[in-house]
């Protein structure tokens, strides 16, 4: 059993942090102290052997003093009162003398979304390994044209406690597993690949039962294949499929981060000043979830303490409000939603997503592709590029097929979906009665931080976009 992380009983004195975090906020309006420990460990077999075996270890502190639009921050990798004091006197120059009220510490909350088992101490590092090279040798023997595979498997444990200027102490314990298979096959000296993976805030114990990895090795190798009978991409404007799950990432991307409380409360967001305006086509419903038991984007708490929610953003095509942290809040006059997140210790928070997904609807998903007249069908997706000021997006698809008057075709291979979110949000014609989480891969990046994030949605029927191709 693991150690408990609680440095006032090892190398810091409660009384004395509290005191100083004290003097770092006098006048300020809010602020805390944030301890982390983190220990991550990560192993890779690429084409038939270790090629990585990985394990860190970090600790230390953040400390911050807010004040209106301005937060002083420091953070060290030491532990103790010479390193918080040298953090008081820096975040003190940022918000000098301050003057403002001082703003109510989180509501606290039992409640407890996954377990606080420290997951690379689930199985044994031999069968760890094992398990990666049963993987290369499992997808090798299924398919006569596989020519390489990568196995990897990740796990972590974040500790946390939260100290706030009025002795409020908050504690969260956070569990990750994750595990990826690539495949790489060649048929006619053409090489295809494909990728599956998943996991959450979950032990190892799911994730190296054969069940579950064979199921993913099936997966990776099936996209691969399918990929070997690709034909170039149709190009221009027409009506598109998105399958369940997975896809919702260009939600996440083209609508989720305009829907943050920083870009809204300044004006960047195309979102800006809309609350209450439809923003979508009736019917669709998005919604931010970080209370999901186990999910990857889930918190008990975020990192300023405040518990997670269940929070709507979109009802009905109408927007009703945005995810949002303390500073943010209290400066749009409204309640955080408990979406304050931060990379680690050495980063301050501001509003993130965590589970984002868009509520299904009762379409049959088969009625929507049958819809399709000259279409694309788009079931996975890999890279994009979206502008956060105007929802811009221009997404790759791993996995589409191009299909005519309601009959799937072909697999297509290079097809890009260009378009931005908030007319994409307004030509969603259908939502089918499927939806889906992904399976528990995402991590998103914002402003130089990375953290893990779910998204969602059901087969979604949307008019309008520019698919960009390799064939007219």
């Amino acid at each position: 059993m693991q150690s408990k992380f609680d440095p006032f009983e090892t190398t810091l004195d409660e009384g004395t942090a509290l005191k100083l975090l004290r003097e770092a906020t006098a006048g300020a309006e809010d602020g805390e102290i944030f301890l982390e420990r983190r220990r991550s460990e990560g192993l890779v077999f690429d084409d038939g052997r270790i090629k990585t075996a990985s394990y860190d270890a970090s600790e230390g502190f953040g400390l911050r003093a807010v004040n209106g639009e301005v937060a002083g921050y420091a953070h060290s990798s030491e532990i103790s009162e010479a390193a918080l004091k040298r953090a008081v006197a820096t975040a003190r120059l940022a918000v000098g003398d301050g003057g403002g009220l001082y703003a109510d510490s989180p509501q606290r909350t039992n409640r407890k979304l996954y377990t606080d088992e420290d997951p690379i101490a689930g199985a044994p590092f031999p069968v760890k390994i094992e398990t990666l090279r049963e993987i290369d040798a499992f997808v090798r023997d299924l398919d006569s044209r596989v020519v390489q595979v990568s196995a990897s498997m990740a796990a972590s444990i974040q500790e946390l406690v939260i100290l706030r200027p009025d002795g409020t102490r908050i504690m969260d314990t956070r569990p990750m597993t994750r595990l990826n298979v690539s495949v790489i096959v060649e048929k006619d000296g053409r090489r295809e690949s494909g990728s599956a993976g998943g996991g959450g805030r979950l032990g190892l114990d799911g994730l190296i039962d054969p069940k579950d990895w064979q199921a993913k090795a099936r997966e990776a190798l099936r996209v691969a294949t399918v990929n070997l009978d690709a034909i170039p991409a149709p190009a221009g404007q027409m009506e598109v499929v998105l399958g369940p799950g997975w896809p919702g990432i260009l939600l996440h991307e083209a609508v989720g981060h305009g829907l943050e409380g920083d870009f809204n409360r300044k004006g960047s967001s195309n979102f800006s000043g809309r609350v209450g305006e439809q923003v979508a086509s009736k019917g669709v419903t998005v919604v931010d979830d970080g209370t999901i038991p186990d999910r990857r984007g889930s918190l008990t708490v975020d990192d300023e303490g405040t518990p997670s929610g269940k929070n709507v953003l979109i009802e009905d095509g109408i927007l009703k409000g945005y995810m949002q942290d303390r500073q943010n809040a209290r400066l749009m006059g409204v309640t955080p939603t408990g979406n304050g997140r931060r990379q680690s210790y050495a980063h301050a928070p501001m509003p993130r997503m965590t589970n984002t997904y868009m509520a299904g609807g009762d379409s049959d998903p088969a009625d929507l592709v049958a819809s399709l007249k000259d279409g694309i069908y788009a079931v996975g997706f890999g890279g994009g590029q979206v502008d956060i000021t105007n929802g811009k997006f221009v997404f790759s698809c791993t996995e589409a097929y191009h299909v005519k008057n309601g009959k799937v075709g072909a697999p297509v291979k290079g097809a890009t979906l260009i378009g931005d979110g908030a007319t994409a949000m307004m030509q969603i014609k259908a939502l089918g009665n499927d939806m889906a989480l992904d399976p528990g891969m995402g991590n998103c990046g914002k402003a130089g931080q990375w953290v893990p994030v779910g998204v969602g949605q059901p087969t979604v029927l949307m008019g309008g976009l520019t698919v960009g191709g390799s064939a007219t």
